[in-house]
């Protein structure tokens, strides 16, 4: 489900000093276990109604506007903030509810219409304070499409609705979008991709409700600031003033949510307990900010992990405030295929063989975190067993079980790339952006040395999550030739949400971009086309071809498969959001 903004702080001195077997009780036989995330998440219905809640970030979302954000912590907050069409049960993350819709989707015969009925009586925030009606939910989706907000989630999932135009103007309507009348939605796509929208794609914040008077004016501004003065229709919403300008929300240092007045409980089935949630950023030592949390009362951790250390500690002493969420996703290092000697196959492979993968690993934590990704469809998802599992593809000869380099294949891969020396001869300088924060910056810099044993020349720049996703990695223009710190989390439990939005060639946007390594095959487009409407009996099969085919191409170095470390204080009683690995703010109360 979208980009990972994960940003664990963990050193790799540390994690080799520690060992990552403290993490389950191990060899120092060290206190308790972790709690799985389903072992506390028959979501407390009886929790306490009030109070605050503060999170801890090192950084900021990648846009506050829920029309735009295509990443985890932007979900973090808009799934609090707005009522999509559809969400999920913190403990379920395979199956949708009802969240502004009254009820399921209704798919055609073809797989061509999709017909969504809404609730009624659901309100605005104020100043709006107007009941949502269908036309805001058709409008929300048309502005995905626009130049000024340019949202990857609605090209990759609506852009075979028929008039559908990726990079339209502002205000631009879409044909295939129709409001019979105040609370039905119909969607006619030029393809049978019904089943997908009934999988999942209807639950995500794109579809969450904008209404056209409010916002144009917003959305007209060549880059779009509905989000700095949106509306919310979930329980919370950022502060405002009386304008609606979100007074909250100071980039890169708050985003402060308060109660949404016009909410009504009998509407939502979510129980939102807390009265306010204060999100701190800036805290970009996740040493420090892990001890506050453990040790402090009413905090929970936002976009960075605690360090071996901090998880030691909880498990030998603070056991319930520790939780490990799923991993429903995987990262990568991204190699731009448009750029030279990245546009050679058997370069790549040399690379990819090449590369210690299991440094990489170690740099991120160890075992504890995650396992060495050998594909891309990550444990949990249907075709990952069919993909090879724990395994690389059979037929993949460059990419190593454990994740440790292969010389011998990476120089013979180099000789038939031509370079008779058995690594790479070329005297460019190659840009590689990555994340400046915590163990995101410890991967690039074990990267970067990787590729320079090589015999690359790489000029490594490291900036702010955001900034490397907004302004370098998704903007095929800024010619990035590695993004060593790009990750993807499934939108839902399909293929299809792993491999189409970052590999196929469609979904190459000049703006929000998510297909990293520009991968524009034929072949796999085709399959990737034809799988999309695959129904259910196939399309694991389907989905686990494309994987093997992605792999093969080696457009990218997958070494990761996360699982991800929360902290709480004693105090609070959080829920995670199985469907995002990350907490649920409107089921996460205070003791």
């Amino acid at each position: 489900m979208r980009r990972s903004a994960w940003t664990t702080g963990v050193a790799i001195l540390a994690a080799l000093s520690l060992g990552v077997a403290a993490c389950g009780g191990g060899d120092d036989g060290g206190g308790g276990d972790a709690k799985d995330s389903t072992s506390q998440n028959e979501a407390r219905t009886d929790g306490k109604v009030g109070g605050k809640l503060t999170v801890l970030w090192a950084a900021d979302v990648d846009f506050i506007d829920c029309g735009r954000t295509y990443s985890q912590m932007g979900v973090f907050i808009c799934y609090s903030t707005q009522k999509a069409l559809y969400s999920y049960k913190p403990d379920d993350p395979t199956n949708m509810v009802a969240d502004l819709a009254e009820g399921p989707p209704e798919v055609s015969e073809d797989g061509k219409t999709v017909t969504i009925k809404l609730k009624q009586g659901v309100k605005y925030s104020p100043p709006y304070n107007k009941e949502v009606k269908a036309a805001d939910i058709k409008y929300a989706i048309e502005r995905g499409f626009f130049s000024s907000v340019a949202n990857g989630y609605t090209a990759s999932y609506f852009g075979d609705l028929e008039g559908a135009k990726i990079g339209a103007d502002p205000g631009t309507k879409v044909s295939g979008i129709t409001t019979p009348d105040d609370y039905t939605l119909v969607l006619k796509f030029k393809r049978a991709v019904g089943g997908a929208m009934a999988s999942g794609a209807l639950a995500y914040p794109a579809t969450a409700p904008v209404p056209e008077e409010y916002a144009k004016e917003f959305d007209a501004e060549p880059q779009s600031t509905y989000g700095e003065n949106q509306l919310s229709t979930g329980p919370y919403m950022i502060e405002n003033d009386a304008s609606g300008k979100s007074i909250g929300y100071d980039p890169g240092k708050r985003i402060h949510l308060v109660r949404n007045p016009n909410w009504d409980k009998a509407l939502d089935y979510k129980p939102a307990y807390l009265d306010e949630i204060d999100n701190l950023q800036g805290n970009d030592d996740p040493g420090i900010a892990s001890r506050r949390i453990l040790d402090g009362k009413g905090m929970i951790n936002g976009d960075f992990a605690p360090l071996p250390e901090n998880i030691k500690d909880a498990l030998d002493n603070k056991p319930e405030q520790l939780k490990l969420a799923p991993g429903i996703g995987g990262r990568w290092i991204a190699l731009n295929m448009t750029m030279k000697p990245f546009d050679d196959e058997n370069v790549r492979k040399a690379i990819s063989a090449g590369m210690d993968r299991a440094a990489l690993l170690l740099a991120r934590g160890g075992k504890t975190v995650g396992d060495v990704a050998n594909h891309y469809l990550p444990p949990g998802t249907a075709g990952f067993e069919e993909a090879g599992g724990m395994n690389p593809p059979e037929g993949v000869d460059f990419l190593s079980p454990d994740g440790k380099p292969l010389p011998d294949v990476s120089a013979e891969y180099f000789k038939k790339a031509g370079y008779a020396s058995g690594k790479y001869e070329g005297t460019e300088k190659l840009l590689m952006v990555g994340s400046n924060v915590g163990v995101n910056a410890k991967v690039a810099e074990v990267a970067k040395e990787n590729f320079e044993k090589m015999g690359f020349q790489v000029q490594m720049r490291l900036v702010q999550p955001q900034t490397m996703y907004t302004r370098y990695c998704n903007v095929p223009k800024a010619e990035v030739a590695i993004c060593p710190n790009v990750g993807w989390l499934r939108d839902f439990p399909d293929g299809q949400t792993m491999l189409a939005p970052t590999f196929a060639g469609k979904n190459i946007l000049s703006q929000g971009n998510s297909n990293w390594s520009q991968l524009d095959d034929k072949a796999i487009n085709d399959m990737i086309d034809k799988a999309e409407e695959a129904p259910a009996e196939t399309r694991a099969a389907e989905w686990a071809a494309i994987d093997k085919a992605v792999t093969e191409t080696a457009a990218a170095i997958p070494y990761i498969w996360d699982k991800t470390p929360l902290i709480q204080s004693a105090d609070v009683n959080g829920v995670v959001a199985e469907n995002n690995s990350q907490w649920d703010l409107s089921w996460t109360s205070l003791k």
